[in-house]
């Protein structure tokens, strides 16, 4: 009789476990999808620290060796103004010089006046972002001079190379902006902010000022999903 009772204690307890398991397992799978999924921004405005700027000019005439004299006399003068400007040599480069026969390709009876046109330019790349913006328009000095110099806002490449630093910063400002957010979801829903249970760090752009190409607009934002407990 006793060993009856054993057994059916033995049996009742084990109900009871199994049904503690299944609900506690039941539990866990329920709060396994109890999660919110939210952005977080971060934003920041910086100057250029570095900018590439070409100025191109050309000539054309029909004798090559004599157009080749009067390009190097010409890029001479283009360096001497960009010196005068507060530039260095260092940040002064020749471009490579391109020849065109026009009398190649021309139709019929209207053989253009010059056989040969040269082009070149004098490459200004250089860490003096404020310099360059305050030489924009000052090119018209060569014309005194007779040397036309192409230039303008489309030709600069405006560079910031300061993004390694500034991600860690960004990173972690837009993962707080994540979690106040999560946290107002989970106050409206009456419960409690857990732990992350998955993160995604987005991709940093960066774009131009649409009036001063020299700004740079930097962006990131990531994604985060929260336990709700």
């Amino acid at each position: 009789m006793k060993n009856n009772v054993l057994a059916g204690a033995l049996v009742a307890l084990g109900l009871s476990l199994a049904g503690l398991f299944v609900y506690c397992g039941i539990s866990k799978f329920a709060d396994k999808d109890r999660a919110v999924t939210v952005k977080g921004l971060s934003t920041r405005e910086v100057e250029a620290d570095y900018v590439v700027w070409p100025l191109s000019f050309g000539w054309n005439g029909n004798d090559l060796p004599s157009l080749y004299q009067q390009i190097g006399n010409v890029s001479e003068k283009v360096k001497k103004h960009l010196l005068a400007l507060g530039f260095e040599e260092s940040d002064l480069r020749q471009g490579p010089i391109s020849v065109d026969n026009n009398w190649e390709n021309y139709y019929g009876n209207n053989r253009p006046e010059y056989r040969y046109s040269l082009r070149t330019s004098i490459i200004v790349s250089t860490d003096k972002v404020k310099l360059v913006i305050a030489s924009q328009g000052k090119e018209a000095d060569l014309l005194k001079e007779g040397i036309i110099v192409s230039s303008n806002k489309w030709d600069l490449d405006y560079q910031y190379n300061g993004l390694p630093e500034l991600k860690p910063a960004m990173i972690e400002e837009a993962t707080q902006n994540a979690r106040a957010v999560a946290q107002k979801f989970a106050d409206d829903a009456q419960c409690s902010l857990g732990s992350i249970r998955r993160a995604s760090q987005g991709q940093f752009s960066i774009e131009n000022d649409q009036y001063q190409p020299w700004i740079k607009h930097v962006r990131v934002v990531t994604t985060v999903d929260y336990y709700l407990d």
